[in-house]
């Protein structure tokens, strides 16, 4: 169902996170959200950080916005990303431990900064049945929706990520720990969409992972993955606009694989997921797979990475629109949304590089929306009658 990008050509968005303000020093552990907002500290903060967001989101001109992940604690590579939902969902025990990452390609050497990655592994292992606990998605979002006229589109990681992240001392095999986690996450974003939730953002099923990567758990291939997906999904379309998010990696805002990797081999498989929109990152990976990506993808909006959140250079807003344009050469417009690759808070970007990318998106699809004859949105960031030095001639 489409509602947030619904009868809006070419929207803008970003995947998600944004580089934490160096003021918010509050931490949420593994206290659940709704008893750290009791905190007059801790809410003060998080509203606070979460209005920067919205309002660094609204000065650029975006018309989907996001929260900024505010919820996350400052964890080594973004790390908080897969232990929010560890900490705070039923079946897990109270003490954390180091685990190993069950996912192939990823054994990186001490003196790698992905290194750090793995020892920032310290998860609580499952010790009974798996339950959405407190993750408590819907009040956060409601946080940041009561702030903003703008759509704001919430995401959380998916099951299979979480299955291969901690240690398990209760189900049988990896593969009934994931359905177990995709049945507890249904619940829980029903729980958002029921609440208003106008776009809900699945963030990195394993699916386009395979080919590179090989089987999750040695077990599950492509069509598994795309049942699991569907069923953490299940019904929520009904209700609500639904982002399949995929890209390769974003780790201290690194890359994780040496050479660029293609969508190619899967894309197929990803066609077939309960999603309205498909998310690929077609900035710093290139725009190589767009032809086919046009050629497969048919009835689902697409959704392109014109932002590279691997670097700090800002790309120009020519450089955006050319990226666009490309893209409009093999998916019409009315199913085109331009965002970033992935999230800009992974660690390793600050505040103000991640604003002026967002304005250059804009400022980039603005350049095609006036070629198309569409209306430009406004984006107060680049109203030059506001400079603090240069007279607007």
């Amino acid at each position: 169902m489409f509602k947030a990008s619904a009868g809006v050509m070419l929207p803008t968005s970003i995947i998600g996170s944004l580089p934490r303000p160096t003021w918010y020093t509050a931490t949420l552990g593994s206290t659940p959200f709704l008893e750290a907002m009791v905190n007059s500290r801790y809410r003060e903060q998080y509203e606070d950080a979460v209005s920067c967001y919205l309002r660094a989101q609204e000065t650029a001109g975006l018309d989907i916005v996001t929260d900024g992940d505010a919820h996350y604690d400052e964890q080594v590579a973004g790390m908080s990303w897969q232990s929010y939902p560890l900490t705070h969902m039923a079946g897990f025990s109270k003490e954390a431990s180091p685990t190993f990452y069950k996912v192939g390609a990823v054994a990186y050497p001490r003196g790698h900064i992905l290194h750090d990655f793995l020892e920032a592994r310290v998860f609580p292992k499952i010790t009974g049945p798996v339950g959405r606990g407190n993750l408590q998605y819907a009040p956060m979002w409601k946080v940041a929706q009561r702030m903003t006229d703008r759509p704001v589109k919430f995401g959380t990681i998916l099951p299979e990520l979480l299955a291969a992240s901690c240690e398990d001392d209760y189900y049988k095999d990896p593969i009934e720990r994931t359905w177990a986690l995709s049945d507890a996450i249904n619940e829980e974003l029903h729980d958002l969409a029921d609440a208003g939730c106008p776009v809900l953002q699945m963030e990195e099923p394993q699916i386009h992972m395979v080919p590179v990567r090989g089987k999750a758990f040695g077990k599950l291939d492509v069509a598994d993955l795309v049942k699991i997906f569907n069923n953490t999904v299940k019904g929520l379309r009904d209700k609500t606009e639904v982002w399949c998010h995929t890209c390769w990696g974003n780790p201290s805002q690194q890359r994780i694989f040496r050479e660029p990797q293609s969508y190619q081999p899967t894309l197929e498989a990803l066609n077939t997921v309960e999603a309205d929109a498909l998310t690929f990152e077609t900035c710093s990976s290139g725009p190589g797979d767009l032809k086919a990506i046009g050629e497969i993808i048919k009835d689902k909006k697409v959704v392109i990475g014109v932002i590279d959140h691997h670097t700090l250079q800002i790309e120009r807003p020519d450089e955006v629109a050319a990226l666009i344009r490309e893209a409009l050469k093999h998916v019409p417009a009315e199913r085109l949304v331009i965002s970033s690759d992935c999230g800009m808070g992974r660690e390793g970007m600050g505040r103000r590089h991640a604003a002026y990318k967002m304005v250059s998106m804009v400022l980039g699809t603005n350049i095609v929306r006036k070629e198309l004859g569409l209306p430009e949105a406004q984006c107060l960031a680049a109203e030059g009658r506001y400079s603090l030095t240069v007279a607007e001639k």
